[in-house]
């Protein structure tokens, strides 16, 4: 007889600490993907999507490489779950990056001339002062800002 596969997951130690927060944001995310976008702009409507997406992954980032308070264990285990982004969270480790806001602003083969976004600029650099990503609704997030 074949074994029966189960959806259990085994949690790591120190999850529940983390989980009502996870909890939280995720209903956030429930929310923003069924509001309705109307008078929006295409982009627009999942600007919300993108910025809970951020604080998740960020959430999780400072609590392991900035406040050391939870185990690597149970860091794989919120990349592997898929409650953070790992890519990005690797983008955030290399100096320049640390405030990235999504990975579609780096990638040159997104935006006109082959350049990163325009939020990607530092203040002091811009044209305008006030401006926002297309991708993501971000409106500065240069390491130097």
């Amino acid at each position: 007889m074949p074994k029966v596969k189960t959806n259990r997951v085994n949690y790591p130690e120190g999850w529940e600490l983390i989980e009502p927060t996870l909890s939280e944001l995720q209903a956030k995310m429930r929310e923003a993907e069924n509001d309705p976008h109307d008078g929006k702009r295409k982009c627009e409507a999942l600007w919300p999507i993108f910025k809970i997406a951020h604080q998740k992954s960020r959430y999780i980032y400072d609590l392991y490489h900035r406040r050391q308070e939870i185990s690597k264990e149970l860091f794989e285990f919120c990349l592997d779950q898929g409650y953070a982004d790992r890519n990005l969270i690797a983008k955030w480790k290399k100096p320049g990056y640390e405030r990235l806001c999504c990975l579609r602003c780096m990638q040159p083969r997104d935006h006109n001339f082959a350049t990163t976004c325009v939020c990607r600029v530092p203040k002091h650099l811009r044209e305008e002062k006030v401006i926002e990503c297309v991708h993501c609704g971000c409106k500065g997030c240069a390491s130097g800002d």
